[in-house]
């Protein structure tokens, strides 16, 4: 038998060889993580739409899925202008095209000229091109009434995601009860429990309050901070506002309330702000973090350490695939910044196309320029069918018997509660699965549905609910919601013998 026969076959002196990484040798961090929004269910539906394209027969003809706050796979239209500042940096050839604008192709051949050789192809410096840092230090003032910002302070980033690692990772360190603990909110985006366990950092929980349209409460940060200092030492607090999967938009009263037991408990402050430009509410405004910390006064603005985030994946564009995203550091320590630095510089830099995308969010066509009229007629039109979406989603929801839904002030997501029966817990039990996850992927099979359980996202003992996103078309949205209220009916019939 040849040598290679041998290899292939795995054996060589008729010894079988091991393979090195095994789920026994694996980090045991990897294992730990768990990230639902592309979880079991997700996986399942995959299956189900490979199963239907290859002529299976299903009771309904295609898998909807609402798991991911994915705008474009969901039907959304680009936003022109953005991708037509994009299309020039990358083939500046079309600068002599005719059906290009002009508003388009100074903003191109600016950042081309911030590039190195002009092209988007080479790396920029590890935190960004330096004149999309001024554009976006530039909107972050306007944003916030003429608050400074100091360019040198934001830093672009691979999705809002890459920046939230990046912080966390410096934040981390400690050994048994010096360990850092980190405060998320509970019901959570996942990135931050699958982060908190890969790096083996301790996850300290506060509850939002479901009957208070998941509110912060500043009690309940005092009681989880109190309890976590048993046995870790909580360093840094993360919000997230507009909230994601709770869709709830925090009052000014409340962020200062934030801010303020930061400050005395010597906390670092993350805000993840990626949903700043999803508000629907009438009676609700974003206010950044950063505002209401520079009216706070000097002693806290010059003393509360702050990172911000934001992102081309949410808004009105919805750019998901571009990653793009930027961070801004504010009063961190001089010495640990050049760390930070250095720590960006490991992974060169973010996609040159992101970053260009995220200059165009950050500085899109003002009211004088040709271009105004489409842009702001595109961005009205996607915010205006999202606030009617989230209306819709909630009045739905709330007239199905055992569900309850709260307002989707912002975001793009409906975070309902479920009252799932007792012979349905206990059959999930029996199957080793959480109750939530059983009436999803029961969802999935009858409806071809696709939601994440609440379990994924955290949620208070003995309660149930599904996240699903409020992104399809009006009608898609109409049938989903149409078909979720009628499997719950059936659920509910099922397991509790009804009628």
């Amino acid at each position: 038998v040849t040598l290679r026969a041998k290899a292939s076959a795995g054996r060589l002196d008729g010894k079988m060889r091991e393979k090195t990484l095994t789920m026994d040798t694996l980090n045991p961090q990897v294992k730990a993580v768990e990230y639902a929004v592309r979880g079991p269910i997700v996986i399942k539906a995959g299956e189900i739409e490979r199963y239907l394209e290859e002529g299976g027969t299903k009771p309904f003809s295609e898998v909807i899925k609402a798991n991911i706050g994915d705008a474009h796979a969901m039907g959304q239209q680009p936003i022109t202008f953005l991708r037509q500042v994009v299309a020039l940096c990358t083939f500046p050839e079309l600068m002599d095209s005719p059906s290009f604008p002009e508003d388009a192709k100074w903003r191109a051949r600016r950042i081309l000229q911030g590039c190195g050789g002009h092209s988007l192809g080479s790396y920029s410096a590890s935190p960004g091109v330096e004149c999309i840092r001024k554009d976006i230090a530039a909107y972050i003032e306007q944003r916030d009434e003429g608050v400074p910002s100091d360019w040198e302070n934001i830093y672009l980033t691979t999705g809002a995601s890459d920046g939230i690692m990046t912080i966390l990772r410096l934040l981390v360190s400690g050994k048994d009860s010096s360990r850092t603990g980190v405060m998320i909110p509970i019901p959570q985006y996942p990135l931050y429990s699958a982060a908190i366990s890969e790096m083996d950092a301790v996850q300290v929980n506060y509850y939002l309050d479901e009957d208070n349209c998941w509110a912060l409460d500043i009690n309940e940060l005092h009681r989880a901070h109190q309890a976590a200092k048993q046995h870790c030492q909580p360093r840094v607090i993360c919000i997230i506002n507009p909230g994601n999967p709770t869709g709830q938009v925090q009052s000014k009263k409340c962020i200062e309330e934030v801010l303020h037991f930061a400050y005395e408990e010597n906390l670092f402050v993350m805000s993840d702000e990626v949903y700043q430009d999803n508000v629907y509410a009438p009676d609700c405004q974003f206010h950044s973090f950063k505002k209401v910390l520079y009216e706070m006064g000097p002693e806290y603005f010059s003393s509360v350490e702050l990172v911000s985030f934001h992102s081309t994946s949410k808004g009105y564009t919805g750019e998901c695939g571009f990653r793009g995203g930027y961070m801004e550091v504010i009063n961190m320590d001089p010495e640990v910044k050049a760390q930070l630095v250095k720590l960006l510089s490991v992974r060169l830099c973010p996609p040159l196309a992101g970053q260009a995308a995220m200059d165009v969010i950050v500085n899109p066509p003002q009211p004088e320029e040709h271009t105004f009229k489409q842009f702001h007629q595109e961005k009205s039109s996607v915010l205006g069918a999202l606030a009617e979406k989230a209306k819709l989603t909630e009045q739905i929801l709330n007239a199905v018997p055992g569900i309850k839904c709260n307002p989707v002030q912002g975001a793009m997501y409906a975070f309902p509660r479920i009252f799932i029966p007792p012979k349905a817990v206990e059959e999930a039990k029996a199957l080793g699965m959480q109750p939530d996850m059983l009436y999803c992927l029961r969802l999935l099979e009858e409806t071809g549905i696709c939601v994440v359980p609440g379990s994924g996202f955290g949620q208070k003992d003995r309660t149930y609910h599904f996240r699903m996103t409020i992104l399809p078309s009006i009608e898609k949205l109409n049938v989903l919601l149409g078909k979720v209220r009628d499997f719950h009916i059936r659920f509910l019939k099922e397991y509790s013998g009804l009628e």
